[in-house]
C-alpha cells in the first residue's frame, strides 16, 4: 500500500532521515519507534508532503507522492495528524470536524464519517458547541483524529498521538486506534511510547539518529534483549 524507499530529508542542509525505507500493507496498524531526535516526525511529514525529500521515493497504491503538494496527498487518501494536532482553537468542534469534510462539501452524505467518530470518542458528541481551545489536551487529540477520519482516509497517519495527554486517557487513544484498523483503514503511528504501541502494532521500525535500526512483527521487537533494555526500561 505504501511504500518509502531509501528517502533521506534535510533541514536547512542537516540530514535528520538517511535512506529510510519502510512498507505498510493495507490493514496493519505499523509503529515507527525512537527516542526523540530519531527523525520520526521526519518520516511521517515527508510522507504527507509537509518536507520534501532530498532523495528516495514514496510510493501509495502505486503512484509517486515525492514532490507532490500536501493537499494532493490527502487527496490521495492519506490522512496526517502532526504533532501540535493544528486544530483551530477558536471555532467549535463541530466547524473543526467539518474542516476535515472540505473535500466531500458537495456531497449529500459529507458529514456521514461523523458515526465513526462519534463512536470511538463519545465525549466530542458532547462538545460540539465548545471551542477546540477549551479541550484538554486529551480531547483536542480526539478532536484531530476525528477531523482526519472526516477526510475518508485510507490510511491515517498519528505523530505521537500521546504527548501531552493525561495517563488515562493515553489508552483510550490507543484503543481508537486498533478500532479504526477493525473499521476497515490502515495506520502509520509513529510513538515514544514504544510497548503501548508495540501492543497494538503488527508491525515496527525503530529509527536512530535518523537510520532504520531494526523492523521486524511486534512480537519480536518487544523480545529482543538489546530493545527491552534500551527502550522499553526491562
Amino acid at each position: 500500500m505504501l511504500s518509502v524507499h531509501e528517502v533521506t530529508t534535510a533541514y536547512q542542509g542537516l540530514v535528520a532521515i538517511s535512506a529510510v525505507s519502510i512498507e505498510v500493507q493495507k490493514g496493519e496498524i505499523v509503529c515507527v519507534a525512537g527516542a526523540n531526535g530519531a527523525g520520526k516526525s521526519t518520516l511521517l511529514k515527508s510522507i504527507a508532503g509537509a518536507e520534501r525529500p532530498r532523495s528516495g521515493t514514496v510510493t501509495f497504491d502505486g503512484k509517486r507522492l515525492d514532490g507532490m503538494a500536501q493537499h494532493h496527498i490527502t487527496a490521495t487518501g492519506i490522512a496526517y495528524v502532526p504533532e501540535n494536532r493544528r486544530l483551530f482553537p477558536r471555532l467549535s468542534v463541530r466547524d473543526n470536524l467539518r474542516l476535515g469534510s472540505y473535500l466531500y462539501r458537495g456531497d449529500a452524505d459529507r458529514e456521514g464519517p461523523l458515526d465513526l467518530v462519534f463512536k470511538l470518542f463519545p465525549r466530542l458528541s458532547e462538545r460540539l458547541e465548545q471551542r477546540a481551545e477549551t479541550l484538554s489536551g486529551g480531547e483536542q487529540q480526539m478532536l484531530a483524529i476525528g477531523r482526519a477520519l472526516m477526510t475518508r482516509p485510507r490510511l491515517l497517519m498519528l505523530d505521537e498521538p500521546s504527548q501531552g495527554i493525561m495517563p488515562k486517557l493515553v489508552d483510550e487513544i490507543f484503543q481508537a486506534v486498533k478500532r479504526i484498523r477493525d473499521a476497515g483503514m490502515t495506520v502509520l503511528i509513529v510513538e515514544q511510547r514504544m510497548a503501548e504501541c508495540l501492543e497494538i502494532a503488527d508491525r515496527a521500525y525503530i529509527l536512530q539518529t535518523g537510520r532504520v535500526l531494526m523492523q521486524g512483527p511486534s512480537a519480536e521487537i518487544k523480545g529482543n534483549p538489546d530493545v527491552r533494555k534500551a527502550y522499553l526500561g526491562l
